[in-house]
């Protein structure tokens, strides 16, 4: 749960939140053009996914904006030139729209993920909702801030209790039609009552901050750049993201920015039952 706080004294923090809630103005004013019916471009990429108006303006405006801020760090974007990146030991990685179907669906759970790539390692993250008006932010080595630009108001995560008479909460995309799922929730409900709970994209990593969520899994693809920002963030919070095989993802070091299948949770207990559901569902067989 988040408690109310005071504004943390880190000029990085303070830096970046006008520069994310600018750009979450940017994509909501898009988005509301959009519903209303008004005039937007979307095209198809080489990988067959949707890149909207949206994307590439937002993206544009970050680019520039973290130019400024940090001249010294390149930036791996989802909508921009990332074949030098081999050679970048620091660097930002963006995602200006994670959640493009959900946009385009007029779902408002998107959001734009920035994450800082030290070595192979996440060490800091934001994940904004523009819909909401809020970000999640922080370190991955301290608790996570949550701050509301609509009403200019900070509150810190504080770790509780794992309820254990609670439903267990699982998250799922819209599009989760994928019989492994079936087959992963299934060892679970031997022992405890499930919610299933569909939510786009990233925006599964913000429930999973406010408790929402307790367990992730996904087993189709997704990019470095839609997974950095949360598993730092739960990671900061005592929970984490791993491959199937249980080890933390890794960013920035693979000739691919393509991610394998992941395990996402809340903390260690929903781990343990996360690991062991997996193990007696099949999927690994």
């Amino acid at each position: 749960m988040f408690i109310k706080t005071l504004a943390p004294q880190d000029q990085f923090i303070l830096k970046l939140v006008p520069i994310m809630a600018q750009a979450s103005q940017i994509l909501l004013e898009e988005y509301q053009n959009y519903c209303a019916g008004g005039e937007f471009n979307i095209q198809e990429k080489s990988d067959y996914s949707p890149v909207t108006q949206a994307d590439l303006k937002v993206n544009r405006f970050l680019l520039k904006q973290l130019a400024e801020f940090t001249p010294e760090l390149p930036v791996l974007s989802e909508e921009s030139d990332y074949s030098a990146r081999s050679a970048w030991s620091r660097c930002w990685m963006l995602d200006p729209l994670d959640g493009t179907k959900e946009f385009i669906h007029e779902r408002d759970e998107f959001t734009i993920n920035l994450s800082l790539i030290e070595g192979n390692e996440t060490t800091f993250a934001i994940i904004a909702v523009p819909c909401e008006q809020v970000m999640y932010i922080g370190y991955q080595s301290q608790l996570p801030y949550k701050y509301s630009f609509s009403r200019q108001e900070w509150f810190q995560y504080q770790i509780e209790e794992h309820d254990l008479a609670a439903p267990l909460q699982i998250g799922l995309s819209h599009s989760s039609r994928n019989p492994k799922y079936k087959n992963f929730i299934e060892p679970i409900l031997r022992d405890r009552a499930v919610e299933r709970r569909e939510a786009g994209s990233a925006y599964k990593f913000c429930m999973m901050l406010e408790g929402e969520i307790d367990i992730y899994p996904r087993f189709h693809p997704t990019s470095e750049w839609d997974t950095s920002s949360g598993q730092a963030l739960l990671e900061s919070i005592g929970g984490g993201l791993m491959t199937l095989d249980g080890k933390p993802f890794q960013y920035n070091q693979r000739e691919t920015v393509l991610n394998g299948g992941f395990i996402a949770f809340r903390d260690q207990y929903c781990k343990k039952i996360a690991y062991e559901a997996l193990a007696h569902s099949g999927i690994l067989d």
